[in-house]
């Protein structure tokens, strides 16, 4: 599988996200691995400077609800695909009526199961979506129908897990260490290798802890009770252990049109 590169120690990794205006972020990060690059994926990304039909899989929970907002600020067009029983739209803490508003207006909705692979085809194949974010998928047997429904599609992006990584005391991980394939995410590695063996431009991106407002399962609540009770901090192993966590609102998938071929990303 082809990966982004990974740097030595003590260097930035340039992270091959980018907003929307193109700037390049950067993420500080120690390891001590190799240098390391493949043939099949480059570290310079571009956003588009044109308006794109994005089709997102969820857009209802946390990471979805503030990607789709983006994706609408930047003047894209966003249908988010969900089994309606949630509402579509709902009004964020500190974003005023008028923003909210806008918002709704604009954003479309696209109502079914994907699990039913026939509707997914043909709903979808009649829309011609430029670009996918996946942010729901779970199992490789509910991307295919997508990929099938849209062969001109530009862009693949898959939201995976840090999850897939075989278990090691050396973090924190890069895309270039062992999965797990009997991991509890081994449907998120099942698709990354169906979307590695399809004819599409894709990314797959493994979060490892991601917080902000509205987060459902929101693990970082822990340690700051703790904090604020003035209690101490629990450090697991020799303390030496690195992870990472990152902001709902930059850690979204970003770009739609990442140049990016065959690749996935560890965040």
């Amino acid at each position: 599988m082809a990966a982004m590169a990974s740097l030595k120690s003590s260097l930035l990794l340039p992270c091959p996200l980018s907003d929307f205006s193109g700037a390049a972020l950067s993420i500080s990060s120690q390891t001590r691995r190799r240098s390391w690059r493949s043939r099949g994926a480059t570290i310079k990304v571009s956003a588009a400077a044109d308006s794109k039909n994005i089709l997102v899989m969820g857009g209802t929970r946390f990471i979805g609800i503030f990607l789709s907002r983006l994706l609408v600020k930047e003047g894209h067009q966003v249908t988010l695909f969900t089994r309606g029983k949630a509402p579509i739209t709902q009004q964020l803490p500190g974003e005023s009526d008028a923003e909210y508003a806008e918002f709704s207006s604009k954003v479309l909705h696209l109502k079914g199961d994907r699990q039913d692979f026939d509707f997914v085809k043909t709903s979808l194949a009649a829309k011609g979506f430029d670009v996918v974010y996946d942010i729901n998928g779970r199992e490789a047997v509910e991307v295919a129908p997508i990929l099938d429904a849209l062969p001109n599609l530009e862009q693949y992006i898959y939201c995976s897990s840090a999850g897939v990584y075989l278990k090691s005391d050396l973090l924190p991980h890069f895309e270039t260490d062992a999965v797990d394939p009997k991991s509890r995410h081994k449907g998120k590695l099942e698709t990354e290798s169906l979307l590695e063996s399809r004819d599409v431009n894709w990314t797959s991106i493994r979060p490892v802890y991601i917080y902000g407002p509205l987060n459902y399962n929101p693990v970082e609540e822990w340690f700051f009770h703790r904090l604020k009770a003035g209690r101490p901090i629990p450090i697991p192993g020799a303390g030496n252990q690195i992870t990472q966590l990152g902001h709902v609102k930059v850690s979204s998938i970003d770009s739609p049109c990442l140049n990016i071929q065959s690749s996935h990303i560890a965040v």
